[in-house]
C-alpha cells in the first residue's frame, strides 16, 4: 500500500489527480457541441420564383440567368426550398422559390432562419416575369413596384351568379358589396407598401437602360392597337404588383385588378404586373423582419410582362389565357436580369456606403 507521507506515496497520489483531471477533460471536450462557423454576411438576396428544369445548362427560366452571368458557382444545399441556394464570392445570394404564394412564403422564410447567413443589412430584390396591364406597358417592359398587394384574401362568387349590377364577383373580405371598404372581418397581409425612396433610386439608375426589342415581341404587341402603352417597345417604369395564386385573365379581372389595387393601396397605387408570388414573399419577409432577421426597408419587387393579362381587340380572353408567351418569355427573362442586376452590381460596388445607408433615405 501506498504512504502518502512518503515522496514516493505523494507522487503516486499526485498522478492519480492528475490522471482523473485529464479523464475529466477529455470527457468534456468530447460532449462540448462543434464550433459553428460564423453566418456568411449577405449583402444582396436575388429572389427569383420558377425554374424550368436545371439552374444551369438548359432552357432558362427565372434563375439562371443570374446564376450563370454572376458567376453565381458556390452550392449550398437547401433542403427546406425547392432548389438548391447559390452565391458568390461578391456576396450575392439566389433563391428560387418555386411558384405560387405558399412556395413563396415558405421558401423565404426558411431563408431568413437559416443559420448559416446573416441577413440584417442584406437588400432583396423580386426579379421575375409577369403578366402586364396593357393600359401600362408592353412587353418585355420592367416595373419597380411601390405597393405590393395580395389578390387570393377576398369573397368570390361563380360568374354565373354575379347581380348584373356588379361589374366582377370579387368583393373584400368584410365588404357588401365590389370595390367597397370592408366593414368587418379583415386581415393585414393584403398590402404591402415597399420603401419609396428606395424604389426611387432603383428608379433612377435603371429608366434610361435600353431594354431589347426583339420582332416577336413587336409583331404580337401590334395587335393592340388603340393601347398606346401596350404597342410601345419596351420601358423601365414604376408599376405596382399584384399577386395571386389564382392565374386570372381577361377584361373585366383586369379592371377588377385596377380597382382592387388602387382600393387597397391608395388611390396612387397603380397595377401593371400581375404575379403569384410577391404578396408570400412579403409576408415572409415582414415576420422575419419583425425578429430583426431582415430589414424590411432594404426590399425592391422588379416585374417584367411576358405577357398581356387581357387579350387583344377581337381576341378572346380563352385563347388569349392559353396563348404561348411571345418568343417563350425570353424578352421579359432578359429585361429581369438586365434591369435588376444593375442596382445589384451598384450595391455590391458602394457597399462600404449602402452597409449602413440605404439609397435614397
Amino acid at each position: 500500500m501506498c504512504n502518502p507521507s512518503s515522496s514516493s506515496g505523494r507522487c503516486a497520489a499526485l498522478g492519480i489527480v492528475l490522471c482523473a483531471l485529464a479523464l475529466s477533460a477529455a470527457a468534456r471536450v468530447r460532449a462540448a457541441p462543434p464550433s459553428q462557423a460564423a453566418p456568411v454576411e449577405v449583402k444582396v438576396v436575388v429572389v427569383t420564383m420558377f425554374e424550368i428544369g436545371k439552374l444551369t445548362g438548359d432552357k432558362p427560366g427565372e434563375a439562371q440567368f443570374w446564376v450563370e452571368r454572376d458567376k453565381l458557382d458556390r452550392i449550398l444545399p437547401f433542403p427546406l426550398g425547392e432548389y438548391e441556394l447559390r452565391m458568390n464570392d461578391a456576396g450575392v445570394l439566389l433563391i428560387c422559390t418555386g411558384g405560387g404564394v405558399t412556395n413563396s412564403s415558405s421558401s423565404i422564410m426558411a431563408l431568413g432562419l437559416d443559420p448559416r447567413f446573416d441577413l440584417r443589412k442584406a437588400y432583396w430584390l423580386v426579379a421575375g416575369i409577369a403578366g402586364g396591364d396593357p393600359l401600362d406597358v408592353s412587353l418585355g417592359t420592367a416595373a419597380w413596384a411601390k405597393h405590393v398587394v395580395d389578390g387570393d384574401l377576398l369573397y368570390e362568387i361563380d360568374a354565373r351568379e354575379i347581380p348584373p349590377e356588379w361589374p366582377y364577383g370579387l368583393l373584400p373580405l368584410g365588404a357588401k358589396q365590389p370595390n367597397a371598404v370592408a366593414s368587418g372581418w379583415t386581415v393585414d397581409t393584403i398590402h404591402y407598401a415597399l420603401n419609396a425612396a428606395l424604389v426611387d433610386w432603383a428608379y433612377a439608375l435603371t429608366k434610361d437602360h435600353p431594354v431589347a426589342d426583339s420582332p416577336g415581341i413587336a409583331r404580337f404587341r401590334r395587335q393592340f392597337a388603340g393601347y398606346p402603352a401596350a404597342t410601345r417597345p419596351p420601358f423601365v417604369t414604376i408599376g405596382d404588383s399584384l399577386s395571386s395564386s389564382r392565374y386570372w385573365h381577361g377584361e373585366r379581372m383586369n379592371q377588377w385588378a385596377n380597382d382592387w389595387v388602387k382600393l387597397q393601396a391608395g388611390k396612387d397605387a397603380n397595377f401593371m404586373m400581375s404575379n403569384m408570388e410577391d404578396s408570400g414573399t412579403l409576408t415572409a419577409l415582414r415576420r422575419l423582419s419583425r425578429g430583426g432577421r431582415v430589414d424590411l426597408r432594404r426590399v425592391l419587387v422588379l416585374r417584367t410582362a411576358s405577357n398581356y393579362s387581357m387579350p387583344p381587340p377581337g381576341k378572346s380572353a380563352v385563347w388569349s389565357l392559353t396563348a404561348e408567351y411571345p418568343e417563350e418569355g425570353l424578352p421579359a427573362l432578359e429585361a429581369a436580369y438586365q434591369v435588376g442586376n444593375r442596382v445589384v452590381q451598384a450595391l455590391i460596388a458602394g457597399w462600404s456606403r449602402y452597409r449602413d445607408a440605404i439609397p435614397g433615405s
